[in-house]
């Protein structure tokens, strides 16, 4: 059974003066703002002062230690290692944790995305693996992304080991598997690209100067809200697309930002924000869109962008 006491080691304690965002999200009226916290950067001193500050960033979600390649690496062998790290945090630092993610097409281990299953050989694997990570867990997880992405970029059902094998079934067999766990954690369908209307027409991760407009966004979320669906933002990022950014482009960035947060306070039943990474040091979108980036609130050098102090005016 997970045990937050392993993980005090990694900790450092954050001045409240570093960082507001999350207090203020809070007096606004949200849950909490958040970030995900890489398990890879955990020796950076200044990054983990920053990322473990409650009061800038009150929640926390693993970057990749809790996917099924680290969790379930071979079949009915399962390792925390990297999975603890973050929930360990977290809860040293009194910050919300959400957990991520459990059904997902990508980082599989070879095993599960070599595929060859029969249904009910997968629908075994899947409620064995998410008993089993899920269960590790319980009572620590606020939240858990249980389906990651299930729609593909036109919006149609995305091909998958999960969903090629069992069609859409895969989602209620995930979702009764995590409820079973545990009863306690709040369950997501996590997935991008949902703030537009209508198909999926541009990456999730969103663009500078292509994001919609506050209004868009928040008419959007109603969407889901009006079916009584909790919903938040929990992954966002506002990516340049050239290098190095402009001191406009960077303005522009700031109101992108504004815009995505202003959408969730707008909207009863968004209850938070969660930046996918604390600095664009360690971004995921150099590596996947070369010559794109600069993607977060605080730039390399950990300083804050326009767009921290953007997001910070609208909070």
């Amino acid at each position: 059974m997970y045990s937050p006491r392993t993980f005090l080691s990694f900790l450092t304690v954050a001045s409240a003066a570093s960082g507001q965002l999350h207090d203020l999200a809070v007096k606004a009226g949200l849950e909490f703002f958040g970030t995900a916290l890489g398990e890879s950067h955990t020796s950076d001193s200044a990054y983990i002062s920053l990322g473990t500050d409650s009061n800038e960033f009150g929640q926390l979600t693993p970057e990749n230690g809790q996917k099924w390649d680290s969790t379930e690496p071979s079949r009915g062998q399962f390792s925390y290692t990297s999975g603890d790290i973050v929930p360990g945090i977290a809860a040293a630092n009194g910050q919300i944790l959400r957990c991520h993610t459990l059904t997902w097409h990508s980082q599989l281990p070879s095993w599960v995305s070599s595929g060859g299953f029969s249904y009910s050989d997968l629908q075994s694997i899947i409620e064995t693996h998410i008993a089993n990570v899920v269960g590790h867990y319980a009572g620590a997880c606020h939240h858990w992304d249980v389906v990651n992405e299930a729609a593909d970029d036109s919006g149609n059902w995305r091909s998958s080991v999960f969903y090629d094998t069992m069609g859409t079934d895969f989602l209620a067999i995930s979702f009764n598997a995590a409820k079973a766990a545990d009863p306690s954690a709040k369950l997501y369908l996590n997935d991008y690209n949902l703030e537009y209307n209508g198909a999926k027409t541009d990456r999730g991760h969103l663009i500078v100067g292509s994001t919609p407009s506050r209004s868009s966004l928040a008419t959007a979320l109603r969407r889901f809200t009006a079916l009584g669906l909790e919903v938040a933002y929990t992954e966002l990022d506002i990516r340049h697309s050239s290098l190095p950014p402009s001191d406009s482009a960077l303005v522009t960035q700031g109101n992108d930002f504004a815009n995505v947060v202003g959408s969730c306070l707008d909207v009863d039943g968004c209850v938070g924000v969660t930046v996918w990474g604390v600095t664009d040091k360690y971004s995921w979108i150099p590596d996947t869109f070369p010559g794109q980036g600069a993607a977060l609130l605080y730039d390399d050098n950990l300083a804050k962008k326009p767009a921290w102090t953007s997001v910070r005016m609208h909070l």
